[in-house]
């Protein structure tokens, strides 16, 4: 297969079960073959989860769910040693973090303690448990949900932790169409039981070096950087995006650049994804908010002022 086919046959097995979710889609491939994480934030029963078990099934690897809960401990995700009486010793028994697709459910729900655990996997590939260094797979990908924020029970995610996605983005609901056609899809039961696996993790880890071959003009590169500092300009916001932010944004329009058969990024790539990679790692202050402005609507307007190159 060559290396669009495989991006068009996963992204055709993932919309047997996510109808009406193209651009999610997109989105999450992106994120995918571009080494990022991605936070699903939206309303209960827009298919936040049953997007993240299609990709796992979609592919022959190890998926991992953790259901974050309030008393969930650090432990319940990187694991524990447990002393063996025979052979008079710790034995480190790894915890669900040791997988290649995690699937962190309704993240904001366990305590902020709890939420850092993923922090240094998800930036490093790695874990420090006990003095002990443990490598995780080459292949590691976080997909977290999120119910917004004002749902009771809820704990907001620390910045460090927000800044550790490559995107964030949510489903929205269908058309009615869209919406007629799912019911028809599981009046016998739900398609997720019947999907299997379509590609294989070495054609997940050519496509992704493929990503990095992309060609990325010194223009667009100057496009994206004066996106992220024009966050760290704009009045109404009190922490602008990082230079991970800039990195997320060049890797995941590179994605996106591949996705559409093209071995160069044009700044439509970088603008069909911005929002999602920028607006989530900015903060606004009290009274931008107040006056209805969102972190989305303030990268809208940097989009639409940034001289865009020719």
């Amino acid at each position: 297969m060559s290396d669009i086919e495989i991006y068009q046959k996963l992204f055709a097995n993932i919309e047997k079960v996510i109808q009406g979710q193209s651009s999610a889609i997109r989105k999450l491939l992106a994120a995918f073959f571009s080494d990022g994480h991605v936070l699903l934030e939206d309303v209960p029963g827009t298919g936040k989860t049953t997007m993240a078990k299609a990709l796992a099934k979609s592919i022959d690897v190890e998926f991992q769910r953790i259901q974050f809960t309030p008393d969930l401990l650090p432990t319940d995700i990187l694991g524990v040693s447990i002393f063996n009486q025979r052979d008079q010793d710790f034995e480190f028994h790894r915890g669900p973090i040791f997988s290649n697709i995690l699937l962190a459910d309704e993240i904001n729900r366990a305590s902020p303690r709890t939420q850092s655990a993923l922090l240094e996997a998800m930036g490093e590939r790695q874990v420090s448990i006990e003095r002990n260094n443990y490598q995780l797979d080459e292949l590691f990908f976080v997909i977290a949900t999120q119910n917004p924020i004002e749902y009771h029970g809820t704990y907001p995610l620390p910045e460090a932790q927000m800044d550790r996605f490559a995107m964030r983005f949510s489903l929205g609901y269908v058309n009615q169409d869209e919406e007629v056609a799912i019911l028809e899809n599981q009046n016998n039961g739900h398609p997720l039981e019947h999907l299997e696996a379509c590609i294989n993790i070495e054609d997940i880890i050519r496509l992704k070096k493929q990503v990095t071959n992309i060609n990325i003009s010194d223009e667009v590169k100057h496009y994206i950087v004066n996106l992220i500092r024009a966050t760290r300009e704009t009045e109404g916001i009190t922490n602008g995006a990082s230079p991970r932010a800039s990195l997320s944004l060049m890797k995941a329009a590179q994605a996106l650049a591949l996705f559409d058969g093209q071995d160069y990024v044009t700044p439509d790539h970088v603008q069909e994804i911005a929002i999602p990679v920028i607006s989530h790692r900015i903060m606004v202050d009290s009274q931008t908010r107040f006056s209805g402005n969102s972190s989305d609507q303030i990268i809208e307007n940097i989009l639409s002022s940034t001289t865009v190159p020719v």
